[in-house]
């Protein structure tokens, strides 16, 4: 299958397929796990912000994707949202060795009040690019995942981002942090945002997010504030779509950071100067 690399170019052959179909068994299982949970208004504890949820089904979740990948890859570091750590956790910065990223279930929010869009995401970073992705929206019955030089597919058929060429035509997305204090506030640009493009939406899974990027289904997404576990599967998938995946002033990925700015390529000047005109004017952060 002809994909895309993380440097851009194409490429008929991949290196990591066997990592793709494992995580892409496991998600299939945590998945499965969550939804014993779904619908059910599970109980929930706060973590550093007063909305900031986690529910026991987040942690279950993690324990079998966490256990599952450290039998299966051995020599990797495992980072967990829920305080999950195997291997050597220095290697999340400088671009070393293999690096798996977990969130057991991205949209914790929206799983509680029983809405469906809700993840498990799974991405390896191996010396510093995100080379493999899976994404499985238990409730909704969609997995995702992608690999460098392979492709991206949704339940297994091939997928590939859209072709708007202009902000004024797109359909755009958002998240918004948990905290909320003016300094580290998006709404300059969500307003921004509202104005340039055709429709602007905020759907709470932020991994989900650059998968619907990736299928052709958004056209862009920007977000702060995030972590490497909410970034990593999806900027993978949307790379071996065709998409892109960077920063938000373009330069190269980099889930530590916790932002992102993921297109379908066509769209990622245009989005990238809109940005940065926002941060100037409003005496925001750049990025």
């Amino acid at each position: 299958m002809t994909g895309r690399d993380g440097s851009g170019t194409e490429s008929t052959t991949s290196g990591w397929e066997r990592e793709r179909r494992i995580a892409e068994e496991i998600g299939r299982d945590a998945g499965a796990v969550l939804m014993q949970g779904w619908g059910t208004r599970p109980t929930f504890e706060f973590k550093s912000e007063d909305i900031d949820l986690v529910t026991e089904f987040d942690k279950r979740s993690e324990a079998l994707v966490v256990s599952r990948l450290a039998a299966a890859f051995p020599g990797d570091t495992i980072i967990g949202e829920e305080g999950s750590a195997v291997g050597d956790a220095a290697r999340r910065r400088g671009g070393g060795g293999r690096v798996w990223y977990v969130d057991p279930l991205d949209g914790t929010t929206n799983f509680a009040h029983g809405f469906p869009l809700f993840s498990v995401s799974i991405g390896l970073v191996a010396e510093g690019k995100p080379v493999v992705g899976v994404v499985n929206g238990p409730a909704v019955g969609w997995a995702f995942s992608g690999a460098a030089g392979a492709g991206a597919s949704l339940n297994g058929k091939a997928i590939g981002p859209s072709r708007v060429a202009t902000l004024k035509q797109a359909l755009v997305v958002t998240g918004f942090p948990y905290h909320r204090t003016p300094t580290q506030s998006n709404l300059p640009e969500w307003a921004a945002l509202v104005a340039a493009a055709q429709g602007t939406r905020r759907l709470g899974s932020a991994a989900l997010d650059l998968c619907f990027v990736a299928c052709g289904w958004l056209d862009v997404y920007w977000e702060r504030m995030l972590h490497p576990w909410d970034l990593v599967a999806g900027a993978a998938i949307v790379e071996a779509a065709g998409g892109r995946a960077t920063e938000m002033d373009g330069t190269p990925f980099d889930g530590e950071t916790g932002r992102v700015l993921a297109t379908n390529g066509s769209l990622h000047a245009e989005t990238v100067a809109l940005l940065e005109k926002v941060a100037k004017s409003s005496g925001g952060s750049w990025p």
